[in-house]
């Protein structure tokens, strides 16, 4: 049976931890940068001559060493993120918001389209029919469409 020496073994794990941080930057998400980053440091320092798994103490610096990495790799990552929340609507969250009429609603049909923000939505009234143009406040939702109501 034959053994892989440190130095081989060091560059193995450069190497796949090199891999992972691609495939977290082709699908980021954090589940790969925390381990290719602790892969890279531990086979660089086997790479160096410095085999810390045979010393007693190796296993807390392993420890230390992903914990450090863990940090500076979510400092950065907090860092590349912005503070605001994502731009999503769903037809629930625009309860009491106001548009605008782009194709005339009415109490019977889902032909109606209401425009909430830069979103169209298919839209029946409440009421009567209302005009294109006219400013509306989103009163419900149904199913996937929004239940409007005139504002005057």
């Amino acid at each position: 049976m034959v053994l892989m020496d440190g130095v081989t073994f060091g560059w193995l794990l450069v190497i796949v931890g090199a891999i992972l941080l691609v495939i977290e930057v082709s699908s980021p998400g954090f589940f790969a940068a925390v381990p290719g980053t602790v892969l890279i440091i531990f086979g660089i320092l086997l790479v160096m001559g410095m085999d810390v798994f045979i010393y007693p103490w190796g296993i807390i610096l392993a420890v230390l060493v992903a914990i450090i990495a863990s940090y500076v790799t979510i400092r950065a990552y907090s860092t590349m993120t912005p503070d605001k929340a994502p731009t999503t609507l769903s037809r629930d969250s625009v309860v009491g918001m106001e548009g605008m009429v782009k194709v005339p609603v009415d109490p019977s049909t889902l032909s109606g389209k209401v425009v909430i923000g830069t979103t169209e939505w298919s839209a029946h009234s409440s009421g009567g029919t209302i005009a294109a143009g006219k400013k509306v406040r989103v009163v419900a939702s149904e199913g996937v469409h929004i239940v409007v109501e005139e504002v005057a």
